[in-house]
């Protein structure tokens, strides 16, 4: 099977995990500012499951695309960020914290979700994880059972694997990842604005960092401990 063959089989099983972490991640921040008295994403009808209002036409659909083609390349991309008003929060520099951490913390929470029904499908047919990974051009199983485990069990296993990344990646300490919000919450107010400052040069230092992670895998490293510290609380049967 060619290689656009291959894409598409596995952008079957990924496309609607990577949509509902994506959008609950957008969504969970407006939840919580809402919570602590900022109505900006709810007048403006943010607070939506409805992945349309979330999407980012270069940053949720063209760069990931093109990124994807490009063989030995990373795929990156973001979606619509949600709006928030730090002005209208209880305590803008204590609730900046709680709305930053929702986004990751959702991520926690489906990778959570999905390592349960990953070891529940294979729970009800052992026989999965005997022949995983299910291969582009392989006939498929024929029973029931098979034909409504299989997919849900690729999709389980995206869905950790691609919360488990979101999760990592946005606690990094890296304008304007989520980490950034949080650290600077905890910092003293003039530290706080060096790392405000950096902000409008977040996307540069992002897309340094993940072309750096190529010679010194230090985003690799991180995720992968935070991967394997998972691993062993959530997921003992994981499919190697």
């Amino acid at each position: 099977m060619d290689s656009l063959s291959s894409f598409l089989y596995n952008l079957s099983f990924m496309l609607v995990p990577l949509m509902a972490a994506v959008v609950l991640h957008e969504c969970a921040h407006g939840w919580v500012a809402n919570f602590f008295g900022d109505q900006t994403a709810k007048n403006l009808g943010r607070l939506t499951v409805n992945p349309l209002p979330h999407i980012d036409l270069y940053g949720s659909i063209i760069v990931p695309l093109m990124l994807s083609l490009i063989p030995g390349g990373f795929v990156f991309g973001w979606a619509k960020p949600v709006p928030i008003n730090p002005a209208q929060l209880h305590n803008p520099r204590r609730d900046m914290a709680f709305v930053a951490v929702a986004g990751p913390l959702m991520n926690l929470f489906l990778a959570i979700v999905s390592s349960l029904l990953l070891s529940l499908f294979l729970y009800l047919d052992p026989t999965i994880q005997a022949n995983w990974p299910p291969q582009p051009g392989v006939e498929p199983r024929r029973d029931l059972l098979g034909m409504i485990l299989v997919p849900l069990t690729a999709m389980a296993l995206s869905s950790m694997i691609i919360n488990i990344v979101l999760f990592s990646f946005n606690l990094l300490p890296v304008p304007p990842l989520d980490g950034s919000r949080v650290l600077r919450s905890l910092l003293p107010v003039k530290s706080a604005e060096v790392l405000n400052r950096l902000e409008p040069y977040g996307m540069f230092l992002i897309l340094g960092l993940l072309m750096l992670n190529s010679y010194i895998p230090i985003i690799s490293s991180f995720i992968g401990m935070v991967f394997q510290i998972f691993q062993r609380l959530f997921l003992p049967t994981f499919i190697t």
